[in-house]
């Protein structure tokens, strides 16, 4: 098939599905001024010009990258509306999302002898610990329940589960290490 063929194709399945939003994560390393990265932009551009769906590209530190920049980061520039984020929220008014975060991925811990509802009481300090990343809070989860898993086969002790002790043992990536500074604690 040519790449026409493939973008008809593409169009009448998502139009028949009837989507209605595509999201691309890692726009920040789609680069229009190389032959890949222009082929690319130029396919964003067709697709969301044919498409009744609202695109949405998440990345970080977009302006930062060549992705706006030149003829064709000009054209998905003026095709897109920026919305800065940063790290989720601990709080929300009366939300706590960061907290329905850490409960949701706990729901899906495959862990015997984990205790639901363990992660979220410990939601101050795992916020204050990932800087309210969600990338670092689900590699620090991820991390620890290797570490319980391993701990079960190689030790087997019992303890296929996390705790604040697993936690504190897990070294964070370096955005995170460098932005959390933890509080003196009282005994």
């Amino acid at each position: 098939m040519t790449q026409t063929q493939i973008t008809d194709a593409v169009c009448h399945t998502y139009t028949q599905a009837g989507v209605q939003l595509v999201l691309i994560d890692e726009i920040h390393r789609l680069n229009p001024r190389t032959t890949t990265g222009a082929q690319t932009a130029d396919l964003l551009k067709d697709l969301s010009e044919r498409l009744p769906a609202t695109f949405v590209y998440a990345g970080i530190n977009v302006t930062d990258t060549p992705l706006f920049t030149g003829v064709r980061g000009a054209q998905l520039a003026g095709r897109a509306t920026l919305i800065t984020c940063g790290p989720l929220p601990a709080r929300h008014g009366t939300r706590q999302p960061f907290r329905d975060v850490i409960t949701d991925i706990e729901n899906n811990l495959d862990l015997h002898q984990h205790k639901p509802g363990t992660l979220p009481r410990h939601t101050l300090y795992l916020h204050q610990r990932t800087a309210g990343r969600i990338g670092s809070l689900t590699r620090l989860i991820r991390q620890a329940a290797i570490t319980a898993i391993t701990a079960i086969t190689a030790i087997g002790d019992g303890t296929e589960r996390i705790t604040k002790t697993t936690l504190d043992t897990i070294r964070l990536d370096h955005l995170a290490e460098t932005h959390h500074h933890p509080r003196t604690r009282s005994r």
